[in-house]
């Protein structure tokens, strides 16, 4: 196990440990749950192992492809060492189906494909639920420069494109997701994870959901459904275990 010296974060699904390494932090999946800003919580057994492999399957997918991120090597079954960004409070949301709150935004029905993938920044403030900002708020409030936003949404656009492609292979379709970025030594790295905790998939099929709105909607089969993702994805098929 890395050395790991003092809990930095704690977010809904993981909590992030500073290290010897000032340049380095260990990243611990948890298996506790959090929907509708803290308003519904819960447990999926063994989500943390299961999202702790599948960060490592797409972290080291979007290396090989050439997205730069913090992730850096898996040390166990809920634990990634990973690179110590400065986290940049920006959410960015990839969309390319509406669901979710663009359903109630903008009056189209869940399932509507979009004629072109839409981009949506969020403010990282669990206090003010995470609002919708525009361009023109990050540089007001000086979260992010124009050049780190423009290399932000490039780097959405090529995840998008390469995490899709991934899925639409194993008959899942991508319906959107959110993305956050981080500062190191220069660079904007993708950070934080590309899970069914942060994507929406849907069975290319059934169009049944496979990820957290299972929880949000009392669907049923939540840890069924994150396991399948893993298997298609890996052909891992994990034992049904409890976070210690």
């Amino acid at each position: 196990m890395q050395n790991i010296t003092d809990m930095i974060a704690e977010g809904k699904g993981k909590r992030l440990y500073a290290t010897e390494n000032p340049d380095e932090a260990v990243v611990y999946y948890r298996d506790e749950t959090f929907a509708f800003h803290g308003l519904k919580r819960g447990r999926i057994i063994g989500k943390g192992e299961i999202n702790n492999l599948i960060c490592e399957y797409m972290f080291t997918m979007l290396t090989e492809k050439g997205v730069p991120n913090h992730f850096i090597r898996r040390i166990d079954n809920r634990c990634s060492l990973v690179k110590r960004v400065e986290i940049i409070p920006v959410t960015v949301k990839v969309r390319n189906i509406v669901a979710g709150s663009l359903a109630k935004r903008i009056g189209y029905p869940d399932g509507t494909r979009l004629k072109n993938t839409v981009l949506e920044y969020c403010l990282k403030d669990p206090e003010l639920e995470d609002p919708l900002v525009n361009l023109t708020h990050i540089t007001a409030m000086s979260l992010a420069t124009p050049e780190e936003i423009k290399r932000m949404e490039e780097l959405s656009l090529r995840v998008n494109e390469i995490v899709s492609g991934c899925m639409a292979e194993i008959n899942i379709e991508l319906i959107d997701f959110k993305l956050e970025f981080g500062r190191y030594k220069g660079q904007i790295l993708l950070a934080d994870e590309v899970s069914p905790d942060t994507c929406r998939f849907w069975d290319a099929r059934t169009h049944e959901p496979l990820d957290i709105d299972r929880f949000r909607h009392d669907l049923g089969d939540v840890e069924e459904a994150y396991r399948e993702v893993l298997h298609r994805l890996t052909g891992n098929v994990l034992k049904n275990t409890e976070e210690e």
